[in-house]
């Protein structure tokens, strides 16, 4: 039966502000920030958050506020802000993105859950039923989309309950480093592992970034950082009294994640030392996928030896917090599981005109999409497999679809400000909502935050042709060009169906 009229549970403002939680504030950016620049990674995160991430944000909150009552998102917004092909064109670069995040994260899932309950990463000695730990991973990871997508297809206040966990995961994570940080600064009489001085908030401790370059790479990871929050588009329908907890809710999500960020990386100097924790204290090479279980170990660590603990208890205790992180992380990843399998789909399913899709993929139950997202679900586990037992071939393979999405995932925000420059020049659309008050803000705002969207991707783009990866960054500009003739295509199909109809 088609449920399509069923109205399901709302969410709550709480509800929405953990889900955009999940969604966005990733702790692991906390601590590679300070890895990569030090404390001088507060100032380009400062810099994102207010050419980027804010503005962004709040245009976000108007458009929700004006189209609460549209299933479609980001779509939605965009066709009745420019038009359905342009919007359509962003939608599909944007939603083929989120695909391969489920592919890459359904493997790589297991790493903080290994270190969780092993307290390091044990993922490469796996194997079950005879198969090497890369396709006992793959194994893994289709049963757990095939797990990821049963339980949504139940509906929001399942998907609801799990983002919570998720949530609040994200949330103790930077309460338990706040508290401990300042315990051991108040039991350290004030003085830091890393001393504060004008030129650690401008000059990285790591060698590797001293060059202009390397700083550029490092904004834009700063500007990649906040990305996410468009995801939650698909839930204005579904959240309580949309007009007026939507747009609170991503306000204050957004404070709260430019504050959790600048604060936790100041923290993080109060008991990491830089050079002991990352080239003395781990017998690890340090790696972006790592160096949050080694500083939050060093963590434990540091408050073993301030509570004048002997040193094995000490070290113990940098275990037991490396297994704290490893939870918190696989329950933080699990809750974004559960929004973007749904949330993008939705947008795209029940958004764009229903005549672009197979009739079956249209029809809802529990007010989702269902049989397009168990479709979703076999596209996903079939990369997944394929990637994981097709041997070298196929690991190329991959990195060549990961290198496509490297800017198709955030070129599609570009599409979303362009659109919002229309929206607020569209005086017929009721807003309810204004951030942008006077007549000529949005026009300045509109070119800034295009124009560092863009400069990030032209650099992600041009970065790793300077090392000499010409193939990463032919595919990298080949990506949204093929997603785009795919969307326009797709879209040209369409028309053609609509005008023969209409004959």
């Amino acid at each position: 039966m088609d449920d399509e009229q069923i109205k399901g549970k709302k969410l709550s403002l709480t509800a929405l502000i953990l889900m955009i939680f999940t969604s966005v504030f990733g702790f692991a950016n906390i601590v590679r920030a300070y890895y990569l620049m030090g404390y001088a990674s507060i100032i380009w995160y400062i810099l994102a958050a207010v050419t980027f991430f804010l503005p962004f944000a709040f245009m976000l909150s108007e458009f929700g506020a004006a189209f609460k009552d549209q299933k479609g998102g980001i779509y939605s917004w965009m066709a009745e802000s420019v038009n359905p092909k342009f919007s359509f064109v962003g939608t599909v670069m944007w939603y083929a993105s989120n695909i391969i995040w489920m592919v890459s994260t359904g493997i790589s899932i297991w790493i903080p859950l290994s270190n969780g309950i092993f307290g390091v990463d044990k993922t490469q000695s796996w194997s079950f039923f005879g198969l090497d730990s890369v396709q006992s991973l793959g194994l893994l990871g289709a049963l757990w989309i095939l797990f990821i997508t049963i339980i949504s297809c139940k509906g929001l206040d399942k998907i609801e309950k799990i983002t919570n966990v998720g949530g609040v995961a994200v949330a103790l994570l930077n309460v338990v480093l706040i508290l401990v940080g300042v315990f051991i600064l108040i039991m350290n009489k004030g003085q830091l592992a890393e001393p504060v001085t004008v030129t650690s908030f401008i000059k990285s401790p790591n060698p590797d970034y001293g060059s202009i370059i390397s700083v550029f790479s490092f904004l834009v990871f700063a500007i990649f950082a906040y990305g996410g929050l468009e995801i939650i588009g698909g839930l204005v329908d579904e959240t309580e009294n949309a007009e007026v907890n939507f747009p609170k809710g991503i306000k204050i999500s957004a404070i709260v994640i430019t504050l959790g960020y600048a604060v936790g990386i100041f923290i993080m100097g109060i008991f990491t030392n830089w050079s002991f924790t990352f080239t003395e204290f781990s017998d690890a090479d340090i790696t972006l996928g790592n160096v949050a279980y080694v500083a939050m170990n060093n963590m434990g660590y540091q408050l073993g030896l301030t509570l004048d603990l002997a040193e094995p208890v000490a070290v113990q205790m940098g275990v037991w917090m490396g297994r704290y992180i490893g939870i918190s992380m696989f329950l933080a990843l699990t809750g974004s599981f559960f929004t973007l399998a749904f949330s993008p789909l939705k947008q795209l399913i029940e958004g764009t005109p229903k005549e672009i899709w197979p009739k079956k993929w249209t029809k809802t139950k529990n007010g989702l999409p269902v049989y397009a997202m168990y479709v979703q679900a076999a596209v996903v586990i079939s990369i997944i497999l394929f990637v994981s037992f097709g041997g070298k071939g196929a690991k190329e393979f991959f990195e060549i679809i990961i290198s496509m999405t490297n800017v198709s995932v955030s070129i599609p925000y570009m599409f979303i400000v362009i659109a919002f420059y229309g929206f607020k020049k569209k005086e017929h659309i009721h807003k309810p909502f204004v951030i942008f008050k006077s007549k000529n803000s949005y026009k300045i705002v509109v070119p800034i935050v295009t124009f560092v969207i863009g400069f990030a991707n032209l650099f992600t783009i041009i970065e790793p042709s300077l090392h000499g990866k010409y193939d990463e960054t032919f595919f990298s500009i080949l990506g949204p060009i093929f997603f785009c003739l795919v969307a326009l295509l797709m879209y040209h199909r369409y028309e053609k169906k609509m005008k023969k109809e209409a004959q």
